[in-house]
This record gives C-alpha cells, structure tokens and sequence, in this order.
C-alpha cells in the first residue's frame, strides 16, 4: 500500500524517525501553537485582572484570595496558598495589599498564639457579594453556552497541561518563557513587570 507523502511528512523530522523505525517528538510540530495559546491566555487574565483593579479595585489573585477567606471563615496564609494554587510568599504580599484596602482583618488563633487567623471585613464581605466571578468575563459566558461535556473536556485539557508543566522532569522554561517574575505579588500600574497580582 501506498503511504501518503503529506501525512507521513507531518510527522517525521528532519531525520525521518518513522521511516527509520523510530517515533518522531509529537511534540515538536505543535510546540509553537501551544505556547501562543499559553501567552494568549495569560495576557487575557492579565488584561482582566487589570479590568477588575480599574472598576473595583482588586485585582484578579486578591479577588480570588478574597472569596477563599470569605468562604472558608477564619483562615491562615498558608491555608490559602494551598487553596489557590499560589506560593505562601505571593500570598503573603495579596494579604497585605488586602488589609491595606480594609477588606481583611487578622486576628491570633485562641488555641495557638502562633497562628494568624484571616477573615473578610464588612467591606471585604460587602466586595465578595456584589463583586464579579474572578473568572475571565468573556470566558464565563463562553462556558455558561456550552455543553457540561465540553466544559469537562476543557478543564481536563487544561488539568493535564499543568500537570506537564509540574512535571519534575520537565523544565518549564523551555516550553514557556514570559518576560517578568510571575511569582511577585504585584498591583497593575506598578513599573515592576507586573503580573497583575
């Protein structure tokens, strides 16, 4: 049987892995597109959370640390870190900018002097109710007209994309490379690489 040219092209390299027995990196012809698409969504969570910062004065992380501290009641830094996926460092600077704006109090831990307890204030509880999903709006009504299916399919994908990147053996910089310290807790119009923290 004849093998189709094209199809057999697309997936062999430059020193034809197929025709010489041997599988070629799958990845390799879809690197580029992958990577637009990660910048192409972290530049509309960024635009976003500077939306957020504009017309309500939080950005985007400080909205979602927000709704965990509101949901789950008297909580620690670290306690947050872990429920939103951020470093206790970065944490630890959305907290300050937080009780900066008067949307957090902290209090010591009756059973343990050690710990500090976080919990919204009455205009940290007045925001949450009255505040937009963290969710990208655009990308909200998007998932609101699709199928729970699709939904699932998505979130799976995305789950899955993370999981790579995490990987030990993967060095995430040579898949993903953005100018700036996405660690840094930052707020937008600061000149400091600002990821919109």
């Amino acid at each position: 049987m004849k093998r189709n040219q094209n199809t057999a092209g697309a997936f062999s390299g430059p020193s034809g892995g197929i025709e010489n027995g041997t599988a070629a990196n799958p990845l390799s012809p879809y690197r580029t597109p992958i990577l637009q698409s990660l910048r192409r969504i972290i530049r509309a969570v960024e635009l976003y959370s500077r939306k957020l910062s504009i017309r309500y004065h939080v950005t985007g992380p400080q909205l979602a640390c927000l709704l965990v501290i509101a949901d789950l009641g008297p909580v620690t830094a670290t306690g947050i870190a872990r429920e939103i996926h951020l470093s206790p460092s970065t944490v630890v600077g959305i907290l300050a900018r937080l009780e900066e704006k008067g949307l957090i109090l902290r209090h010591r831990s009756e059973r343990d002097r050690r710990q500090i307890h976080i919990m919204p204030s009455a205009k940290g509880r007045h925001l949450v109710e009255h505040a937009p999903s963290p969710l990208q709006d655009t990308l909200a009504r998007a998932l609101s007209g699709i199928s729970e299916l699709e939904q699932a399919t998505i979130a799976l994908s995305l789950a899955r994309v993370v999981e790579l990147m995490e990987a030990p053996e993967v060095d995430p910089s040579s898949i993903f490379e953005i100018p700036g310290n996405f660690d840094d807790e930052t707020d937008p119009g600061r000149n400091d690489g600002d990821p919109g923290y």
